[in-house]
């Protein structure tokens, strides 16, 4: 191994030894303590620990890192106190994420690492919402991810590095090839020679280096950050490495041949850096016995400390309460005045007024620039607000959720439109697992709105008219909105982009255009978790939200010999129990109504609350109206009949008998 050290001075060269030896030496003593049974799980970076640590030292203290599991040089480097990582390890409360995540799936802003998930390339957008931070702040500053060769087959691979291109963001893309994804060499993961080759294809520089030489790792991820700086693009760097235990050490290494093991053990980075110090007189065996000695009392008082920390106690309120982060006061209309607009124009007062009022807000989506959208919401939103903040995206959902995220790290507010809801699916991970947990996870908010174009009744067939809604509600952390009218399409709005937390904000296509309402003229929000009281009845409480009380509305009308009490949820995540029982309590009957399919649906949900907890006021049996249980057919015919409106007149008869 040949180490150039130009450039680096005698004390900068004993500062790189020492944190390359500390995750070593904490290593060394963790598989110790696996072997004892003391500690019950551990991923092992042995032998890649100077692509960590040099890339970690290279950055500046404030730039964030997108960690994997192996890479323990990231946390140390940063200089979290190792006691308190202990704690995080043994699932402790004084952890960094009071016992909630495992190993290195935890983040800490205050040392500027963002937690992974088990995903892996997620992380790599969140790169990208970062850096796109900095640049919009124009921040000499950039961002760091990391991947393993194996996630580079992920597609968030794909969709990170292609945004970070387009959008020319100072993100560098660290790839760990340690020739296995677990137990599957790259011969099986991929055919290109190099997986730095890709990056041609992104249009942005890629090169290939030694993992193991610390100080080529240093100086080509120094470069590697000056250049994104001056140039405002990304970079994408692959380190040549090898992992000398297992994935995990249950994995074992019996997959793996003899003579590599051999091979890469000539390559290790802590003893030939060490050698290399001592030949060129830096250091000394008196020198090197005197820093692991001071390594050694850090790991062993920090192990003292943590096997000090008494077990989990278990508070249910505090994990209920630390789902999501605290929400502003509503703030109520001043204005007397109020305009009649249509449901869209609402959305589109909401977004403009939210804009005005948050400059740190950013709107993303595929063609919601010029174009203004395929609803034409954000119609002339580009001219009045700049491309910076109102941007066209590439066809990569997962990427632009991941990127919202990184934003809401660095403090901006962010809303992303899915063109149609259908198309969520393509981003179901990304607000599944990473912005509805990371709260929960450790302590950062996600300020990210998803608008959601969804419904059918407008026969555009089964990929473009879903209502999958349901799909959100099963998920703590998010907050779903469903609004039915102009005015509390105009105030969720407003409250969702005011809220830190995730928001799915569905609107139903067919009422876009087609439902009007006096709207107040001025900036308000409506209280999130609160339903609308929409018409007293006697006969039969029907609670709903989007088309359906539109539906229900428009069968009182027609049948004014039936006393419909219509509950408007508005909200579905959380749902307001307090209006839920007081509808049931007012009728004694209940029809649940909603345009999604029956099974699955937030209606099985309500029916099981209801019958725990308002049984005593029932009269009848809770009946469910829903939608057919198949895809949303195109045929105009076969989609009125697929709708739960068709179905609606025979449920509120068939209630009425009891």
């Amino acid at each position: 191994m040949q180490f150039d050290r130009s450039g680096f001075s005698n004390e900068k060269l004993v500062t790189l030894y020492t944190e390359l030896l500390r995750p070593r030496m904490i290593e060394e003593k963790m598989l110790v303590l696996l072997r004892q049974g003391r500690i019950s799980k551990w991923f092992s970076g042995i032998g890649q620990e100077a692509i960590a640590v040099g890339a970690t030292l290279a950055l500046d203290s404030d730039e964030y890192i997108m960690p994997l599991h192996r890479n323990l040089g990231v946390f140390t480097a940063r200089k979290m106190p190792f006691d308190k990582l202990f704690m995080q390890w043994q699932g402790r409360k004084e952890g960094f994420s009071k016992g909630r995540e495992r190993s290195f799936h935890f983040g800490a802003n205050e040392y500027h690492i963002c937690g992974m998930i088990s995903h892996l390339g997620p992380q790599l957008a969140i790169a990208d919402g970062v850096a796109l931070a900095h640049k919009l702040k124009k921040e000499k500053k950039i961002s760091l991810a990391f991947s393993g060769d194996g996630g580079t087959s992920e597609g968030d691979f794909h969709e990170a590095l292609n945004v970070a291109a387009v959008w020319g963001l100072p993100v560098i893309f660290l790839i760990e090839n340690n020739g296995y994804g677990l137990s599957t060499p790259v011969n099986e993961q991929f055919v290109c020679k190099q997986l730095a080759d890709r990056a041609q294809g992104y249009g942005m520089v890629g090169i290939t280096i030694d993992g193991n030489n610390i100080l080529e790792v240093h100086r080509a991820i120094n470069e590697a950050r000056q250049y994104c700086i001056r140039e405002q693009k990304p970079i994408l760097i692959e380190c040549m490495t090898f992992r000398m235990r297992g994935h995990e050490e249950a994995s074992g290494v019996k997959y793996v041949p003899k003579e590599l093991f051999e091979e890469w053990a000539k390559k290790d980075p802590v003893a030939n850096f060490e050698q290399y110090l001592i030949n060129q007189k830096v250091l000394d065996q008196s020198a090197i016995d005197k820093i692991r000695a001071e390594i050694q009392k850090e790991i062993e008082d920090g192990l003292a400390t943590g096997f000090a920390a008494q077990p989990m106690k278990p508070d249910t309120a505090e994990e209920i309460a630390d789902v999501y982060a605290p929400a502003p006061s509503v703030i109520h209309s001043t204005s007397r005045s109020k305009t009649e607009r249509k449901f869209i124009n609402a959305i589109s007062d909401a977004l403009r007024e939210s804009m005005e009022r948050y400059p740190n807000l950013v709107l993303m989506g595929q063609d919601i620039a010029e174009y203004g959208g395929a609803f034409k919401v954000t119609e002339g939103f580009v001219q009045q607000f700049g491309k910076e903040r109102v941007r066209n995206t590439p066809l990569c959902e997962s990427a632009i959720v991941g990127a919202a995220l990184g934003l809401s790290i660095k403090g901006y507010k962010a809303m992303m439109e899915m063109q149609f809801a259908d198309f969520v699916t393509v981003g179901f991970n990304q607000i599944i697992n990473n912005l509805a947990k990371v709260h929960y996870r450790w302590g950062q908010n996600a300020d990210v709105v998803v608008r959601m174009p969804t419904g059918g009744g407008v026969g555009a067939g089964p990929f473009h008219s879903q209502s999958n809604e349901a799909w959100f509600t099963h998920t703590p952390g998010l907050k779903v909105l469903y609004p039915s009218t102009p005015e509390d399409a105009k105030g969720l709005l407003n409250a969702a982009i005011a809220d830190p937390n995730p928001v799915m904000f569905f609107e139903h296509k067919a009422l876009y255009r087609a439902i009007s309402g006096e709207v107040p003229d001025d900036y308000y929000t409506i209280e999130i978790g609160k339903a609308r009281h929409v018409q007293a009845g006697e006969d039969i409480s029907v609670i709903t939200y989007g088309s359906g009380v539109h539906w229900a509305l428009e069968y009182a009308a027609q049948h004014p010999g039936v006393s419909l009490d219509i509950l408007d949820l508005r909200t579905l995540l959380p749902l307001d129990y307090a209006a839920i029982k007081e509808a049931v309590q007012r009728t004694g009957k209940v029809l649940l109504l909603h345009e999604d399919t029956l099974i699955g649906g937030i209606g099985g949900e309500l029916s099981a609350w209801i019958s725990e907890n308002c049984f005593e006021y029932l009269d009848a049996p809770i009946i469910r109206c829903a939608s057919l249980d198949t895809p949303v057919p195109f045929a105009i015919e076969l989609e009125q009949n697929f709708l739960a409106k068709s179905r609606l007149g025979e449920s509120i008869e068939r209630l009425m008998k009891f």
